[in-house]
């Protein structure tokens, strides 16, 4: 077990008292000029806000959770949404200032971005559908161009292994759930490492990775990306799937219109198709593990009532059974 040093305490402690006076202190200690307006942002992992200054379009300012991120993989986050911008990819690189894109007040690390907003995209829409595509593919020919040295890899063993080894040792499980729990995880991993199998050895690059919807924001009908957080190294499928929504009939179309668009940029490998339940397998443990990892944060218990109680388990243990079925079919049909 990992003990946090006397600085991780007080950085945490620091960040779960963060006032809307020391955002603004810190903004104005590199040269913005606060109104007053503040609005924070639907955002859990780090603290996000919407910050009015003078004279000027207000910014976003992103205070990073202690603990989740070296100084090295923030800043091959910050690295990679330039080289994305360079590219003329709509993305909004963050602020430098000084030279610096990671920026330090006290006990904090933050950066300030550009603000932008939109709407989320209408799934149905096959035509934002394609143009979503050309997208993701164009961010993938980016991040195939170079490697991450310190960001970590979408795999089994960190999103699937360790989180059903962390709720089976917390107390978070359900006591007479509990071996349900148990045997599910290990069936569903099971079939994770079945699908994989059968994908071959997918290319690794540097993706998105929690490309969804509510990551694209759409105004004037110029579609803007959000949040590379939890950029890492993984398959091109996983920036795909999370667009693709109802039954199998209802995700071949806008299956096939993503990767239309994809296609007029990159070629898609076929076998990663195999992936798409796998991935939405190991993105359900991730999340139960991810809420049971910040139980201790006042704002998860105020978001995500629900967690702590027996039905959330229940369903929890039914989607899973459902994964293992759904891995067990034949991956979704496109012809290229």
């Amino acid at each position: 077990m990992l003990l946090m040093s006397n600085t991780d305490e007080t950085s945490t402690l620091a960040y779960a008292n963060l006032a809307p006076e020391q955002i603004i202190t810190a903004l104005e200690e590199y040269g913005y000029r606060c109104d007053g307006r503040f609005l924070a942002l639907n955002s859990y992992e780090n603290r996000v806000y919407q910050i009015g200054i003078e004279d000027s379009p207000p910014v976003v300012a992103k205070f990073y959770r202690p603990g989740r991120w070296s100084d090295e993989q923030i800043l091959e986050e910050h690295e990679f949404a330039e080289e994305l911008a360079a590219a003329e990819i709509p993305i909004v690189p963050p602020n430098t200032i000084g030279g610096e894109t990671l920026l330090r007040s006290g006990h904090f690390r933050f950066a300030v971005y550009a603000n932008r907003g939109g709407r989320a995209p209408d799934l149905d829409n096959l035509d934002l559908q394609r143009q979503v595509g050309r997208l993701i593919a164009r961010i993938h020919l980016v991040g195939e161009a170079h490697r991450f040295k310190h960001r970590p890899t979408l795999d089994i063993g960190s999103y699937g292994t360790t989180s059903s080894e962390y709720l089976l040792e917390s107390e978070f499980v359900p006591y007479e759930l509990y071996d349900a729990y148990e045997s599910v995880a290990s069936q569903a991993l099971d079939g994770v490492e079945d699908c994989f199998e059968r994908a071959g050895s997918p290319r690794q690059l540097r993706i998105h990775a929690d490309f969804h919807p509510g990551n694209v924001l759409i105004a004037a009908e110029q579609i803007h990306i959000v949040d590379l957080d939890d950029a890492r190294r993984g398959p091109a499928i996983q920036d795909l799937w999370m667009f693709l929504s109802g039954d199998r009939q209802e995700q071949e179309p806008q299956l096939a219109a993503l990767l239309d668009g994809y296609e007029d940029f990159r070629a898609f490998d076929a076998r990663e198709l195999h992936l798409t339940e796998a991935l939405r397998s190991l993105r359900l443990m991730h999340y139960a593990a991810w809420l049971a990892r910040r139980w201790g944060d006042p704002a998860f218990k105020a978001a995500f009532p629900w967690f702590a109680g027996h039905r959330y388990w229940e369903e929890h243990v039914l989607a899973l059974r459902e994964q293992i079925a759904l891995m067990q079919e034949g991956p979704l049909v496109w012809r290229s």
